[in-house]
């Protein structure tokens, strides 16, 4: 972008005192205020600048730069960012909701928890500056501009119906961002991290996810014609079948091999029971990581302490099964009994167990031996609950932090002391839900049931 093709453009520093006036006056401006004016900093030199907090919200920022800027926690929704500069910016936690970042440069750009949702991302074209200071595209040619993400952190960011397309997001990480109904139409995630991502319903046609890792991700309804998976990492992806079928996974990393020692499934429980009665001095530990036990029957089996990190248990029967201190991270545990199974202390972060039966649960502390006064604590964050029947399980003490409980049985559920740090309790069933000093800063509770918090009791 420049006064001619192939220069850039000559942004002028702002001062501190100048930026406290354009401030104040696109304050008023929110707030309809006479001497109000919306705040115009295109082409203007921020960068370095600490703007965290601040309220830009559609403030036009049209080809500033911001590079190496904080705006931590800043209001930039509605706001034109069209081919601003902003690699290395700091924008953790920003509100970036519809904003115009149209050809903006995010190299290595920090959006941790930012929300981006319905924000426009795809490509841009270069412009130039006309002498009264508008911007304008090139008048007998046009020349594309692309978005840039690449190695940008955005982990657990918000970019629901965000528009991406051909966006260059290579390297990116996406770890726990929303991306529901995202359009990633022919945009570049290889090598990505996307780990634990709700792509639900988002539009990937034709992208390129070879080399990115998506293990726990969440693909049900998304459009998968034509986008490339060649050494993809998909080991605990959730696909519903429909999509599944309909996506081509050749060269995909799909699950592993049960044992490469050639053992059965039999044979691996048999020793790792008596690996856990022995106190590990005999038999030999269990590691199921990666495997497809989808629908299998592990009713009553002993697994604590066992490795099934991205395991896929979809629709199997661990009804009374022992998985305390279990490591059960991303695993797919959609429709899985786990009635009356003990979890005590084991770790489920980030794992799938939507729609699973999980009545009279034990998923509270454990003592360590070593330290009898000492609490281990169930690790269910970022967990999906959604549709899950927990009634009368024990949840005490559990560490919840994001974890999903939409629509979730709570009847009789036992929450004492537990982390509930932003959590979504919406539409849950929560009658005799006990919550007694748990932490529930944050907390989304839309149409749930007759909950009552500590906090709130009084209502």
């Amino acid at each position: 972008m420049g006064g001619e093709i192939g220069r850039g453009p000559d942004r002028s520093r702002i001062s501190v005192a100048e930026l406290q006036g354009v401030l104040s006056r696109h304050q008023a401006f929110l707030r309809c205020q006479a001497g109000g004016a919306r705040a115009n900093l295109k082409l203007r030199d921020l960068s370095h600048m600490d703007l965290s907090g601040f309220d830009l919200s559609d403030a036009d920022l049209s080809g500033a730069k911001l590079f190496g800027t904080r705006l931590e926690g800043a209001n930039l929704s509605g706001a034109t960012l069209y081919a601003a500069d902003l690699r290395l910016a700091n924008m953790e936690g920003a509100d970036l909701r519809k904003a115009d970042l149209r050809g903006a440069c995010l190299r290595g750009a920090v959006l941790t928890e930012a929300i981006l949702s319905d924000s426009d991302l795809r490509d841009g074209t270069i412009m130039h500056v006309r002498k009264n200071g508008d911007i304008a595209a090139h008048e007998f040619e046009t020349v594309s501009v692309n978005t840039e993400l690449s190695v940008a952190t955005i982990r657990a960011a918000d970019l629901s119906r965000a528009k991406i397309s051909n966006a260059f997001v290579m390297q990116t990480d996406l770890t726990d961002a929303i991306l529901r109904g995202t359009k990633f139409v022919r945009a570049n995630l290889s090598n990505s991290n996307l780990t634990g991502c709700d792509l639900t319903g988002a539009d990937l046609r034709e992208a390129n996810l070879s080399g990115a890792r998506l293990s726990g991700a969440n693909l049900t309804g998304a459009e998968l014609n034509a986008t490339r998976f060649l050494g993809a990492d998909l080991i605990g992806v959730i696909m519903d079948d429909v999509t599944r079928r309909a996506a081509n996974l050749d060269g995909a990393i799909l699950s592993r091999e049960l044992s490469s020692d050639g053992r059965s499934l039999e044979q691996i429980l048999a020793d790792h029971k008596v690996w856990v009665d022995s106190q590990g001095r005999d038999g030999i530990r269990a590691d199921l990581s990666g495997v497809d036990l989808s629908g299998r029957d592990l009713s009553g089996q002993t697994l604590s302490a066992a490795m099934l990190h991205r395991t896929m248990l979809r629709g199997a029967d661990l009804s009374g099964a022992t998985m305390a201190m279990a490591d059960l991270s991303l695993a797919d545990l959609r429709e899985a009994d786990l009635t009356a199974a003990d979890m005590r202390g084991a770790s489920l972060e980030r794992a799938t167990c939507s729609g699973a039966i999980l009545v009279r649960a034990d998923l509270g502390p454990v003592h360590i031996q070593s330290n009898a006064t000492r609490l281990w604590p169930a690790n269910l964050n970022r967990v999906r609950f959604d549709g899950a029947d927990l009634g009368a399980a024990n949840l005490r003490k559990a560490k919840a932090t994001q974890a999903v409980f939409t629509r979730a049985n709570l009847i009789r559920t036992d929450m004492t002391g537990a982390e509930l740090i932003s959590a979504d309790l919406s539409g849950a069933i929560c009658t005799q839900l006990t919550l007694d000093e748990a932490n529930t800063t944050d907390l989304r509770h839309t149409g749930a049931k007759d909950l009552i918090l500590p906090e709130l009791d009084d209502l």
